[in-house]
Order: C-alpha cells, then structure tokens, then sequence
C-alpha cells in the first residue's frame, strides 16, 4: 500500500486535492468533528482539562474555539487529547483498506504529530496567499485570530515544501489540479 501524505498551508486546498486522488482518504478534520459529537470519553478528558470552557456533549465546536482563543495553552491540550484518539481512527483506517493500492492522509498536523511513515509519500500543496485569503473569507465560520493559532503551532511551509516528493499548484481550478494528480499517479504507478 502506498501511503499519500498532503500537506500545505490552512486553506490552500488539501482536502479538495486529497478527495481528487479518488483514492480512499483519511479525513483527520472529519473524524475530530465524530469525536466532538460521539466520544463521550474525549468529552471527558476535555472537560476534566479544561472545565471553564467544555460543558455539555456532544461538544459545541464553539466552546473549543473559545477555549483555544481564550488561552494559548489550550490548544496543546486539545491535541494531546484528540490525537491519540486520531491516531486510533488511523490505524483502523489503514486496517481497512489495507488491501488498497493506494490512501490518502489528509492530516493538517501529519508531520507535526510525527503521524507520517518514513515511507510515505508526501504532495505539498501550493497556493498562492491571495487565493487562500479569497477561499477562507468564503468558510461559514471564518476565524482569523483561530486561523493565526493554528499556524503558529505548524511547522514552517517552506520545510514542508522541501519535505515533500511532489508539489501541486492548486490555483483553484479543477483542472491543473487533475492535470498534476494524474502527473503523480502516473510516476508512483509505473
């Protein structure tokens, strides 16, 4: 099985890319969003965390995001406790479809949580800072000062760049996009 990593800043289009392999994809933001409405043990641990701001299950998204607005540390403990559970959701996953010639790991802190094989392949993203801005102004709950929190805990994007085996410029058309993914498969499917 070939394992796909895609990186790339907030907002510059790594679950569109990710979904576009048509390969099947672990969607780390999907299943946090099952933990928040159907974990009752991670609402536990939340709440024994951070009591000021978790207070009734399923978890209301907002109180997470005031908690991590409130106070910088929070944010630590959040991921502490919702990747481990992650990494319980992956291992599943992989166990699923390991038969599968190839997955897609759509993880927003796949390098940073040392969630990445060393045999994975990696696909950075590419977009243009514009075209983010113009794309995360459209989100339903924009949050520039949540967006800011969460880049200060990424690793740098030019190292991610380096990182990475194959790079796509999503200048969000779907065609380049396609154009570079079937680029992609054509090179790792010899």
């Amino acid at each position: 099985m070939i394992r796909i990593g895609v990186l790339g800043a907030i907002g510059s289009g790594k679950s569109y890319v990710a979904k576009s392999f048509g390969y099947p994809v672990f969607d780390a933001d999907y299943e946090v969003s099952m933990l928040y409405k159907k974990n009752k043990k991670v609402f536990t641990e939340l709440k024994r965390k951070l009591p000021k701001y978790i207070s009734k299950f399923p978890i209301d998204k907002n109180e997470i995001i005031h908690s991590i607005l409130s106070n910088k540390n929070n944010l630590r403990k959040i991921i502490k406790i919702i990747h481990h559970e992650i990494r319980k959701k992956l291992k599943i996953f992989l166990q699923k479809n390991k038969n599968k010639k190839i997955v897609i790991l759509d993880i927003p802190l796949l390098l940073e949580n040392k969630m990445n094989a060393k045999e994975d392949l990696l696909v950075f993203v590419d977009s243009k800072n514009k075209d983010i801005d113009k794309f995360l102004k459209k989100r339903k709950k924009f949050n520039q000062k949540l967006i800011n929190k969460f880049k200060k805990i990424q690793l740098p994007l030019d190292y991610k760049k380096k990182r990475s085996h194959f790079i796509i410029k999503n200048d969000f058309t779907k065609k380049s996009v396609k154009i570079d993914i079937k680029n992609i498969l054509k090179s790792i499917l010899k």
